[in-house]
């Protein structure tokens, strides 16, 4: 006996460490995708989906991941999977499924199921669903980003939030003092200079928050990128040498990228980098993740519009290459500016000349395994609006950042937002059998409101499983049914959840009801004529017999109803007549003195469960469709 609860301990130890890598590597798969890593990402949806974990969300998740990869055959296919599924799949994923089919050109199909979206609730963006643009209109059915209040914003202008070792960088044209500094002669603002804090919600002093050294000029400083060390500052700044303009022969000051090094909690030796010149302006500057490529904005002769993106690579004696324009998938025939890198190597940027919201917006851009672009993707509401939004940033989390705009609202004219992406709340669980522990397929889950109202129900999978996504500050009552079982209902929140949950686990077990408990005497279905709900003759004479077990033999039974039709007409048609034909024998039997409150549900389920081969596919009497057309009932509960 020892021996055998040695071996039956390392079972669960076993598979408890196993569920626990399974576990892992969801998270970090989802870190991936929150990153832009979509190729990364769906490798590891893949492997769990090879080990069947989760696999209903990896499924989706990998989807997602191949939409974003603008691989819309494979998206197709896994968006497919998923709706097949899972019947209560998110509506977001019909709309998906849609989007993905007209990028492959199946248009009739893809009306399907935009009609069937809509059919849900769903709204759909018509500015949005361009051909080509399939990506923007998938990324922008969710809700990413949610804005947090940010306090050092001035009446002046604010942008630029870079984050590094703790400290916040950021580009002001705020005064220290009246009169003290010069202003620009464009806008009329003070130029701009570069300060930094260690928290962005305070509120700061100027001049102590301006940064030390002798990076700050009396004209324009910043944006700027540091190393990861905290050594080196990559910065724009207005052209000009030994305090005088470099200017050009109409008089105009472009800007160059400088570098500068910290020595003494100082930031000196400033360093004209070698690719600028005075003919043309480069700016913005941003550090790849593995500071091997250096970013940048630049009117340069020999761009696609106003403004492009470059990088340079650094090499190893701190020396440059020539400048690369990072090409059509990402340069417009207008402006593209404040590029950023993310940890996982993602290039995010601002354009007004990809389809967008107005003026400019922010964009992310998707790669393939070779680090190709792919495509753009508009981040969409809130991150971007009806004004110029531009310079993000997204932190090592990849769930939250800054970015700057001179949207209606604002305290200044350009202000600076945090954002956090908050990810898709997901209520998870296994239902077991309390005595012997092994998962309980086909349980039925219902989610309601806390005034009982029904948001949505499933059923369990072959492991027990179950999934449904949920809202955030939200009370809920959840139901858990399943025949020969006690069923239970629970109280969940999700008040106080922190945002960077992703998923709350609910397991459940379920007391069965013990065999001396059960009624003797077997619940018989009712039959129904074909087309109709109204109860026949045959049929009193069963609920007769079940009022009576209920009131007079059993009264602490409780039960549950359920409807079916024949396989013939349409699924709507027959889930409505189902429904009818379990209201009609709930009515009858309330109406003989069986309180409400023993009857957990009616419920039609329409064609979906024959007792059969009758599905249509073969001829079949008028008595085998008639075993179909049933009224069933089920004893849930023994009080």
């Amino acid at each position: 006996m020892k021996l055998k609860n040695y071996i039956l301990t390392g079972i669960v130890i076993l598979t408890c460490l196993n569920a626990f890598a399974q576990y892992s590597k969801q998270k970090k798969a989802d870190n991936l995708f929150n990153k832009f890593s979509f190729v990364n990402a769906a490798e590891v949806y893949h492997d769990l989906l090879n080990k069947n974990y989760n696999a209903h969300y990896a499924t989706r998740q990998l989807a997602d991941s191949y939409a974003f990869m603008r691989n819309a055959d494979s998206a197709v296919v896994y968006y497919k999977k998923a709706i097949d599924q899972n019947n209560n799949i998110p509506s977001e994923y019909l709309y998906n499924y849609a989007q993905a089919l007209r990028a492959v050109g199946d248009y009739k199909e893809s009306r399907k199921w935009l009609k069937a979206y809509k059919k849900t609730g769903g709204k759909v963006n018509n500015d949005i669903t361009k051909d080509g643009d399939f990506l923007s209109s998938i990324f922008n059915a969710k809700q990413q980003y949610f804005l947090t209040d940010v306090k050092l914003n001035s009446k002046y202008s604010d942008f630029g939030a870079y984050k590094n070792n703790g400290k916040i960088y950021f580009v002001s044209s705020r005064r220290i003092k009246a009169g003290f500094k010069n202003t620009y002669g464009w806008d009329g603002e003070p130029f701009l200079d570069i300060y930094s804090t260690n928290n962005i919600t305070d509120s700061i002093t100027p001049h102590k928050a301006k940064l030390k050294g002798c990076i700050n000029s009396m004209y324009h400083e910043g944006p700027v990128t540091i190393t990861k060390d905290g050594k080196t500052m990559y910065f724009s700044r207005s052209a000009f040498n030994k305090n005088t303009l470099d200017q050009t022969e109409d008089g105009t000051t472009n800007l160059k990228i400088y570098k500068a090094s910290l020595v003494d909690g100082k930031w000196s030796n400033i360093e004209d980098l070698s690719f600028n010149n005075i003919s043309y302006s480069n700016g913005h500057p941003a550090l790849s993740n593995d500071e091997s490529k250096l970013y940048f904005t630049s009117d340069m002769p020999g761009g696609n519009g106003g403004s492009d993106i470059y990088y340079v690579d650094i090499n190893e004696d701190g020396s440059f290459s020539k400048p690369t324009n990072l090409g059509t998938t990402v340069n417009t025939n207008k402006n593209e500016s404040f590029p950023f890198v993310n940890s996982e190597g993602i290039l995010f940027f601002a354009s007004d000349g990809h389809p967008g919201l107005g003026m400019l917006d922010v964009f992310g851009t998707t790669i393939d395994k070779q680090n190709n672009i792919l495509s753009v993707i508009n981040l969409g509401v809130p991150v971007n609006s009806n004004k110029d939004d531009f310079s993000f940033f997204m932190d090592e989390d990849g769930l939250s950042g800054f970015f700057a705009s001179n949207r209606e609202g604002g305290l200044g004219g350009d202000d600076i937002y945090a954002y956090d992406r908050v990810p898709q709340l997901v209520l998870e669980g296994t239902i077991i059998d309390a005595n012997t522990n092994e998962p309980l397929n086909n349980a039925l889950v219902t989610l309601k409101d806390v005034n009982g109202n029904k948001i949505a129900d499933l059923v369990t999978d072959e492991n027990g499983y179950y999934e449904i996504n949920i809202d955030r500050d939200t009370e809920y009552v959840l139901n858990t049914k399943k025949e020969n079982f006690v069923n239970i209902d629970q109280n969940v929140t999700t008040k106080n959840v922190k945002r960077s949950v992703s998923r709350i686990t609910n397991n459940i077990s379920l007391d069965p009801v013990s065999e001396e408990e059960l009624p003797i005497e077997e619940l018989y279905p009712i039959y129904f004529d074909f087309n109709k709900y109204d109860i026949r003759r045959d049929g009193t004479v069963e609920l007769d017999r079940i009022v009576n077990l209920m009131l007079n033999v059993y009264p602490s039974m409780v039960i549950q109803i359920e409807s079916h039709t024949d396989s013939r007409g349409s699924a709507k048609y027959n889930n409505k007549l189902s429904q009818e034909r379990a209201k009609a024998t709930y009515e009858y039997l309330v109406k003989k003195g069986v309180s409400p409150d023993r009857i957990t549900e009616y419920k039609g389920w329409g064609k979906q469960k024959l007792v059969n081969k009758c599905d249509g596919t073969n001829n079949c009497t008028e008595e085998e469709h008639q075993l179909n057309r049933r009224t069933q009932f089920i004893v849930v509960k023994m009080k």
